[in-house]
């Protein structure tokens, strides 16, 4: 890797990590907390977070602060991005109201950094520069257990200590449509997706081969020359 693009990697992750910071931060400090759980009732929030880390550690690797390259969080950051990217807008699309409280979209640079761009700059770093994926099996037991403990937060904890909003079978789950679905409906909801989830996490995986074939592994910075 030559210093120039190693200049212009270190620029482009301090802007991804400065990004993820701002919103980070922001969601703690604006994001309304009046039901249990906050913000963190959203899968979109946890894949900011998933983010947020991650551009930590990408932006450390880069400035040869650590050594390792968290490969399974990295893959597992990129995949939940593109669920959210995925669930949002084709629920949105198809009625506004299964994900919007009043069927608008909010604040544009908000919505659109969440279910778009935000994403994005996690899926460039991640299949580009960073070449990920070389540790498939092991993201994909992380991602299981991300997506497991996101099912049984939202089922167990945030369902039964809030009571909106209010659905034709349940209450409290944090988007309108869950609560409108019987337990066996949600089962199939959550099954379907965690098999897409790992369906991306697969596609994912070949992109990265195919990054790493083209342009060749990540070269860490200290190691340059050897």
């Amino acid at each position: 890797m030559d210093h120039p693009t190693h200049r212009a990697i270190v620029i482009y992750r301090t802007i991804v990590f400065l990004l993820c910071s701002f919103y980070g931060i922001r969601t703690l400090v604006f994001a309304d907390f009046s039901y249990f759980g906050g913000p963190f009732r959203y899968l979109t929030i946890w894949a900011l977070y998933a983010s947020w880390f991650s551009s930590v550690w990408m932006l450390a690797f880069s400035l040869n602060k650590v050594d390792h390259r968290w490969e399974g969080f990295v893959g597992v950051a990129t995949v939940l991005n593109t669920m959210v990217v995925l669930l949002y807008w084709r629920l949105y699309f198809a009625d506004p109201l299964s994900v919007t409280s009043d069927g608008e979209l909010g604040r544009w640079w908000l919505e659109y950094y969440m279910h778009a761009l935000g994403p994005l700059l996690q899926w460039i770093d991640a299949i580009f520069i960073h070449r990920s994926f070389r540790r498939p099996l092991r993201s994909a037991g992380i991602l299981t257990f991300a997506i497991i403990g996101y099912v049984v937060w939202v089922e167990k904890i945030v369902s039964p200590l809030n009571d909106r909003p209010m659905g034709s079978v349940t209450s409290g789950l944090p988007y309108n449509f869950l609560n409108n679905l019987e337990w066996a409906g949600r089962l199939e909801f959550y099954v379907t997706n965690l098999v897409v989830a790992l369906v991306f996490l697969t596609i994912f995986s070949g992109l990265g081969w195919l990054s790493r074939r083209i342009l060749g592994p990540e070269v860490h910075p200290i190691r340059r020359g050897n």
